[in-house]
């Protein structure tokens, strides 16, 4: 039985699109059910009813708070039999309430290699750094902000001609190669949770796919 997914976003959705092309085939172990966000004027809300997915709008800005958005967040997941979820560009910092819902259940996809550069602008601050190798991180949810357990990683080379927009789109676009790797292993139950380490039979598949520095 496929794993009924929803995806959560605050945009356009770039990895929204990537997940929804990796679950479109019939022996992906995830189902997009659903793809949700706090911003009823998303794009990516529009582009995913063109695709025959459910879709729903939940506006955070008419709750009173965070809880009070996420219960009813809740409600909706529920009404629609949800069982894994994939944050996608999801703009809203998430309560120990909610993550608890969802504890392995939930995936994130970060702009760095966690544990470094967690939070906003990582492209920015590693250049400022100097850094060689800079990439980004498939993982599970927790309370606390970018430090659940590590499923995936990409890494790219930082050249010396990048830009913050240059980097961020090599990054991207290993972003779309790893976060659907991710959602299949853990749809196929093929990792399991140590601690803040992810294990399993399958998880070199979604090791580290370092990139050679060149430029």
């Amino acid at each position: 039985m496929r794993r009924r997914t929803a995806i959560l976003i605050s945009g356009r959705g770039s990895n929204m699109d990537a997940l929804i092309a990796a679950a479109s085939t019939p022996e992906f172990p995830a189902e997009i059910a659903l793809v949700a966000s706090n911003r009823p004027e998303a794009a990516g809300l529009a582009r995913a009813k063109s695709l025959g997915i459910a879709v729903a709008a939940v506006d955070h800005k008419i709750y009173a708070g965070r809880e009070e958005f996420e219960r009813s967040l809740q409600i909706v997941l529920a009404a629609h039999r949800i069982e894994l979820l994939c944050l996608a560009g999801f703009m809203r910092l998430l309560t120990p309430w909610f993550v608890e819902q969802w504890r392995g259940r939930m995936l994130n996809i970060h702009p760095a290699l966690l544990p470094s550069y967690r939070g906003l602008h990582t492209h920015r601050r590693a250049l400022a750094d100097g850094v060689k190798i800079h990439g980004c991180t498939v993982h599970f949810v927790v309370p606390e902000m970018d430090e659940g357990p590590i499923v995936a990683q990409a890494a790219v080379p930082v050249l010396d001609r990048d830009t913050e927009e240059t980097l961020a789109a090599r990054v991207l676009e290993q972003e779309h190669l790893i976060y659907p790797r991710a959602l299949r292993l853990v749809a196929a139950g093929a990792l399991r949770v140590e601690g803040n380490r992810v294990l399993g039979a399958a998880s070199g598949a979604a090791a580290a796919l370092a990139v050679p520095a060149c430029d």
